[in-house]
């Protein structure tokens, strides 16, 4: 049963389907997909050509736009527009701490979410296609993430694709996931010290900071432990347009002064546990590492390993010298399934997840090189999600993908440049840029 609604300029209408859990076994067990399709009030009648949206993530539900906003206004100047929420997000079935104890046991779980990765969700589109569009191609609009998932798309269903749309969201093909934390560490660097440059106020803010994490143990208030390392993680704002800004108030106001001293305040706790709580979206620290699995090596905690490769983003080895302290980015570790009451009861499986080895390739390089779909891509110049030479080296590996590689925006450029970025991506698709 479809349902219809409004917003400001818009007509919503909630999409149900069930889709096999595991592709490869169509008979067997299904999970439900919800998406929200979108068209523009004065052309819901009109026959438009289909968009799909996949985010960023993994991990993480379709946005939830209220009317045009950001880049959805120009999208439906000439689409109806279907926003996913891929398997195991939003509403479409959830996998969390309270969901994944139904399958059983930890090694269950990672059985079950071996099934969540970008080559399914791929198949998930393909099952949904023809019951939208009457069989008819469309065209793949994916975010960070979501656009490993359009170069999945490309390898393994291009019939289903009029064209292919990426910002910020060219993997490499062959990269391990160590590959990927030593290329990003340098990167996350760059940004910390970019940062400090910008609010060199800042340096001394942050060490006072870690210093008291180092000597005492502190719990927030939703019962997250507010290591050193938890806290350096906060350094994932850095990759945004204003996340340098955002950063830079959440310091200034850490501390207050008490009858037992100074305390990190209540607000500045507030803030923290909202930016570091894995409550809403916990996919994304169960298979964050996963969607670099495909080459019978295991993953194997790859962030934390590779990090002991990089001493200067040791906290106390900092703290004991005069070396700033520097933060990390977007990366998962064990100790980050310690701290967080959210994915606490998960450990285990994220565990078994970490040692697994017989990942399926989520690329085919030999149908990349014989694409035919027209494909464009945004690059952010030093994006620190996405290696910028990891992107480049595959946007030369297929064959007729256009790139716009831009140092004006950060990796959420989709976002902050908005229409602009979608309307050139869109007009380099048609050969018009």
């Amino acid at each position: 049963m479809t349902v219809s609604y409004r917003q400001p300029g818009v007509v919503l209408t909630d999409h149900h389907f069930t889709v096999p859990l595991d592709h490869a076994d169509p008979a067997g067990e299904t999970i439900e997909l919800y998406a929200r399709e979108a068209v523009a009030s004065d052309k819901a009648d009109r026959d438009l050509p289909w968009l799909v949206y996949l985010t960023g993530g993994p991990g993480f539900g379709a946005n939830r736009f209220i009317g045009k906003q950001a880049w959805l206004g120009r999208a439906l100047e000439d689409h109806r527009v279907l926003l996913l929420d891929q398997r195991g997000t939003g509403r479409s079935t959830p996998a969390n701490r309270q969901t994944l104890p139904m399958r059983g046991t930890p090694a269950e779980q990672a059985r079950y979410l071996t099934h969540f990765r970008a080559d399914s969700i791929v198949r998930d589109c393909e099952l949904i296609r023809p019951r939208l569009t009457g069989g008819a191609p469309w065209t793949v609009l994916g975010q960070s993430y979501g656009g490993f998932c359009a170069v999945t798309y490309l390898s393994l269903a291009p019939e289903g694709l009029s064209t292919a749309v990426i910002t910020g969201g060219l993997p490499s093909l062959d990269a391990h996931a160590d590959d990927v934390y030593r290329a990003a560490y340098p990167r996350i660097e760059r940004k910390v010290v970019a940062h400090y440059a910008r609010y060199p106020q800042d340096v001394e803010r942050a060490r006072r900071i870690a210093d008291h994490l180092l000597t005492h143990d502190v719990v927030l208030p939703s019962g997250h432990r507010l290591s050193v390392e938890a806290f350096q993680s906060l350094g994932i704002l850095l990759g945004t347009s204003d996340g340098s800004h955002r950063l830079h108030y959440l310091l200034e106001d850490a501390f207050v002064r008490t009858p037992h001293g100074w305390e990190l305040s209540d607000a500045f706790q507030e803030e923290v546990q909202g930016l570091l709580s894995y409550a809403s979206h916990p996919l994304y620290a169960l298979v964050h590492e996963t969607i670099y699995g495909q080459d019978d090596r295991p993953t194997d905690w790859a962030a934390e390993r590779v990090r002991a490769e990089f001493p200067q983003f040791d906290a106390a080895k900092a703290l004991a010298g005069d070396a700033p302290l520097l933060f990390t980015g977007e990366s998962v570790h064990p100790w980050t399934f310690d701290c967080d009451p959210a994915l606490r009861p998960l450990r285990e499986t994220a565990d078994l997840l970490a040692a697994r080895t017989d990942w399926p390739p989520l690329y085919d390089p030999a149908r990349l090189a014989a694409n035919e779909v027209p494909a464009v891509a945004a690059v952010y110049h030093d994006d620190m999600y996405v290696d910028t030479t990891h992107a480049l080296r595959t946007a030369r590996a297929i064959r007729g993908l256009r790139t716009w590689v831009t140092d004006e925006f950060e990796h959420d450029g989709l976002r902050t440049g908005a229409p602009r970025v979608l309307d050139r991506l869109l007009a380099m698709a048609r050969d018009e840029v």
